[in-house]
């Protein structure tokens, strides 16, 4: 009975909505109606700054990973751990507070997998950020990551959580199946790109600043 009852609280747990709270009371903004429209960190972030992103990215992967580390301590069998976990990943992307719409499950996933497989989520998240990193594609990122977590579990003979990373990565990659549209066809949104298209806007902007200014003015911008 107590195994049901913590299913079902992690359920409601992982729906909580941090990157909707955060982004209503500390930008005013509501990341449904802006940006990609996801309350994940990567959109808090983009429509907040990078620090409510990092806020948003925390509490996202806390409420995976107290449930399932308090889970094992309650029983430490693989299946009931991985139901509490899978409960908590499915709050988030069916969430009871937002009519059981929610974010795409990258961090929640990476909390499930903390008290579980540290060393293994370790190794696939630094590929994950190699990969962003070198494509500018946070989605990219986040789908290796998804994906060299399995392979991580079955090469190190963590065969206990495989099903469940198997059964996290079918949830990731169908909420991804829109940003791998846009990747095969060229439209994905770029971290790298968005950086480059803001500078360069704000070095046109200065330069047709400097253009509207009489002599005397830019002499004293360029002093």
């Amino acid at each position: 009975m107590l195994e049901i009852l913590w299913i079902a609280l992690a359920y409601v747990l992982g729906s909580a909505p941090w990157g909707l709270v955060i982004a209503r009371t500390f930008c005013g903004i509501d990341p449904r109606e802006s940006g990609s429209r996801n309350t994940g960190a990567t959109n808090v972030a983009r429509l907040c700054g990078f620090g409510w992103g990092v806020a948003t990215l925390l509490c996202d992967v806390l409420k995976g990973a107290v449930p399932v580390w308090l889970a094992f301590r309650i029983n430490a069998s693989p299946v009931f751990v991985s139901m509490v976990a899978l409960a908590c990943v499915l709050g988030h992307v069916f969430s009871c507070f937002m009519k059981f719409r929610g974010g795409k499950a990258v961090a929640t996933s990476i909390g499930i997998f903390l008290p579980l497989a540290f060393w293994q989520l370790l190794a696939s998240s630094l590929l994950c950020m190699l990969v962003i990193w070198r494509s500018g594609f946070v989605s990219l990122g986040s789908l290796t990551l998804v994906t060299a977590l399995p392979v991580a579990l079955a090469v190190s003979g963590q065969w206990g959580w495989l099903p469940l990373s198997l059964a996290v990565w079918a949830v990731v990659v169908w909420k991804h199946r829109e940003n791998i549209v846009r990747l095969r066809s060229g439209t994905e949104k770029s971290w790298l790109k968005s950086k480059n298209k803001g500078a360069a806007a704000g070095n046109a902007a200065e330069g047709d600043d400097t253009q509207n200014m009489n002599p005397q003015d830019a002499g004293r911008k360029d002093g």
